[in-house]
């Protein structure tokens, strides 16, 4: 799942308007920002057959580290806790949301990928296989992200009407990038794969935090060291 993902960021946003979308974006894409770097330094693994499902072309034969049930659970708690450094009031909740919107990948990604994600080291293998099915797997992926989209649209609204253009044109857009991953991207070599999702995910971020900065909703949270200052008048 790519743009599926990014339907829960959007969710999250409207459930916590102080975390920024960006963050949000990273959030849901962490276990495969990890995992790129990962196959970069060729720790974990993947091998590209064309056809392998209708979906992917992606066998993800060893990635424990990233994907493994154990490992998701890890990263999630262990961004989660950095995200609360920066947060003065409520640390726990944000550090909560920004944890479950880690885990919620490896949530997403059961549905849809074949048995390539492990319970325990690289055994024990699960996934649902939607993938198989193209159309399905499309259908859901563009149904979560409209669907979320339109949560944060309505809950966290924007103070102009050029933010809710620049909030659909952005998910059009991500709509249209899905659509060319199934059916017109030649996958590349494993490391040219990983550099290139990498390089995805953090442009996706930056162009979040424009659209989250022409709605005016960036997040009305302050990091601690500035609320801190802003607290003691004498300084």
């Amino acid at each position: 799942m790519f743009i599926g993902h990014y339907g829960v960021s959007f969710a999250a946003k409207a459930a916590d308007k102080r975390l920024p979308l960006w963050l949000l974006f990273l959030a849901v894409q962490w276990l495969d920002v990890v995992w790129s770097g990962l196959v970069m330094l060729d720790v974990e693994k993947l091998r590209i057959v064309q056809g392998l499902t209708e979906g992917s072309p992606l066998d993800l034969y060893y990635m424990p580290y990233t994907h493994g049930l154990i490992g998701a659970l890890a990263l999630s708690a262990a961004l989660g806790a950095v995200v609360t450094i920066f947060f003065r009031d409520r640390r726990a909740a944000a550090g909560a949301m920004v944890a479950g919107a880690v885990f919620s990948h490896w949530l997403l990604d059961l549905i849809v990928h074949v048995p390539d994600l492990p319970l325990l080291g690289n055994a024990f293998k699960v996934g649902f296989g939607l993938w198989r099915h193209v159309w399905i797997s499309l259908t859901l992926e563009l149904a979560i992200l409209a669907a979320g989209a339109a949560l944060y649209a309505r809950a966290v609204p924007s103070r102009s009407r050029k933010g809710d253009v620049a909030l659909w044109l952005f998910v059009a857009a991500m709509a249209m990038v899905q659509v060319y991953g199934y059916f017109g991207l030649v996958a590349s070599t494993p490391v040219g794969f990983a550099q290139t999702a990498l390089g995805a995910y953090l442009a996706l971020a930056g162009l979040a935090a424009l659209v989250d900065w022409a709605r005016g909703t960036m997040g009305t949270a302050q990091p601690v060291a500035t609320a801190a200052l802003r607290l003691d008048p004498a300084r």
